[in-house]
């Protein structure tokens, strides 16, 4: 990967707005070995990023003892190294991760689903469908960020999180990226959206799947309102918007739809007629369902071997990506 020298990260930061001052001038010309938020990742030339509402100043002496050389941070801390001020740390940790992993995501297809529910399906219906398609293609697979699983091509682990930090994401995306991999999809939560942990990437295709009355809480978002508004949000940043026509209030369905004007095109999906990706003749057998797809490629019978509505929905999601994609 290339590294950057210091000035080249202040000055990305200052053309996103984020500066408020810097005092860099005799590091300058240093070359960037690492960036990181975390003390205990710190290596000789470090940027380090003073992240979270808990973060302590002994965090940020502990990172200069390993070897940081400056710090970027919403607070300036009594130490001895250069500090880069900047206004909102999420957007700064965003744009400089995405910088210091030579902005893999760019590289990347990237996909990301939204919604209250089916968001870990409707990933994994994706992937299923991409990795078969691009076996045939060039024979690489599918990278994929759940709640579920974290899988780049390199490591596959348990998640912790719906959405991973912003430099976790570009990690992620420079594995998929060594590893010859060409597609990334992703859950994109609520919160990932409301505290930025998603800036500086664009959805080549974005899935918004549903709304519902969730998240409401001290700790996540104050009312429906804030919530609803947080996820509307992946518009703002996708090529495509894929949008579920079958939402269960139509002021809600109205409101995504006019939201996902801020993408280059909308693809609808869903089982009334007017959808680009319409499902009909629909028959429950067992745990199975079967139902005729109508698509502008095609129109085609699909089994699903997993019961439900919600699930025909969460399969017209990931049709509508492939449509997308002109798979």
């Amino acid at each position: 990967m290339k590294k950057f020298k210091l000035y080249e990260y202040v000055e990305k930061l200052s053309k996103n707005d984020l500066i408020v001052t810097s005092n860099v001038e005799k590091n300058r010309d240093v070359v960037i070995n690492k960036v990181c938020y975390n003390s205990n990742d710190v290596e000789k030339d470090t940027l380090f990023v003073c992240k979270g509402v808990k973060f302590k100043e002994e965090y940020l002496k502990d990172a200069i003892v390993s070897g940081a050389i400056a710090y970027i941070s919403e607070t300036k801390y009594n130490v001895d190294i250069p500090c880069i001020l900047v206004s909102d740390i999420q957007k700064a940790l965003a744009i400089v991760s995405k910088m210091y992993f030579n902005n893999p995501t760019d590289i990347l297809n990237m996909i990301g689903i939204t919604g209250t529910k089916g968001k870990s399906t409707t990933a994994y219906y994706i992937k299923s469908i991409l990795d078969s398609y691009m076996k045939e293609v060039d024979g690489t697979d599918t990278a994929i960020l759940s709640s579920i699983n974290n899988y780049d091509g390199k490591t596959s682990v348990e998640s912790v999180l719906t959405t991973q930090e912003s430099y976790e994401i570009e990690k992620y995306a420079r594995n998929a990226v060594e590893s010859n991999l060409k597609n990334l999809v992703m859950e994109v939560s609520s919160q990932a959206l409301k505290k930025n942990r998603v800036y500086g990437i664009t959805y080549d295709e974005a899935v918004f799947l549903n709304i519902s009355e969730d998240h409401i809480s001290n700790i996540e978002h104050p009312d429906f309102n804030d919530y609803f508004e947080s996820k509307l949000k992946i518009f703002n940043q996708s090529k495509v918007a894929c949008v579920n026509l079958n939402m269960d209030n139509i002021e809600n369905l109205l409101k995504v739809l006019d939201y996902a004007k801020n993408s280059e095109k909308i693809i609808t999906f869903g089982t009334t007629r007017n959808a680009d990706v319409f499902a009909y003749n629909i028959e429950k057998k067992g745990l199975h369902t079967s139902f005729k797809v109508k698509t502008p490629y095609f129109n085609n019978k699909i089994l699903l071997t997993m019961p439900g509505l919600f699930n025909i929905e969460n399969a017209l999601a990931a049709i509508a990506v492939s449509v997308a994609m002109k798979i």
